[in-house]
């Protein structure tokens, strides 16, 4: 009965390997449209970045380079400590990327032979993986007293910066 039935099959596949064409590409077709079609839904068009609020796209392109910070010129500047407690104890207390910890004659002694003009300048511009501290939220006689208080616990000996005159409203201004 079996010679019977194999005879007489008209079906598309009549071999092996028809067979294991068609099982193939039943399942490598499908992932080829999925494929495809993923691509073309996202390849969309989209809108631009910030054109979907124009006007403050617009603002956020036209916006000013600088910033004015207007700060009292009369207050009472900080002392080293202060300006060491808020802005360098993160870093030289426990000595974080390779700075002198707070105290360390022995970190601290290269570093003093150089001076304070030296000390300052790295502080106020930076050096190494030290951020630059001019411009923030201290001024630069403020950053040099902490300087000093930080140089100072190392063994050096150099004396508190003091704060500039201001200038008298009857002294002639020099042009540069």
């Amino acid at each position: 009965m079996s010679d019977h039935d194999e005879q007489n099959h008209d079906g598309p596949i009549r071999t092996p390997k028809q067979f294991l064409w068609v099982v193939l590409f039943s399942f490598v077709l499908p992932i080829f449209v999925i494929i495809g079609l993923v691509y073309y839904v996202g390849s969309a068009n989209k809108p631009a970045e910030g054109s979907s609020d124009l006007p403050k796209s617009i603002a956020e392109r036209i916006q000013k380079v600088g910033v004015v910070d207007v700060r009292d010129a009369n207050r009472e500047l900080k002392s080293g400590e202060e300006v060491f407690k808020a802005q360098c104890t993160t870093c030289h207390t426990i000595g974080a990327l390779g700075s002198p910890k707070y105290g360390d004659a022995a970190a601290w002694a290269p570093r003093v032979k150089k001076g304070y003009d030296a000390l300052l300048t790295s502080a106020l511009k930076g050096k190494g993986k030290m951020g630059a501290q001019g411009g923030g939220e201290y001024n630069d006689t403020e950053i040099g007293r902490a300087v000093v208080y930080m140089a100072n616990a190392g063994g050096a000996k150099f004396a508190d910066p003091k704060a500039p005159k201001a200038p008298t409203a009857d002294a002639p201004m020099s042009s540069k």
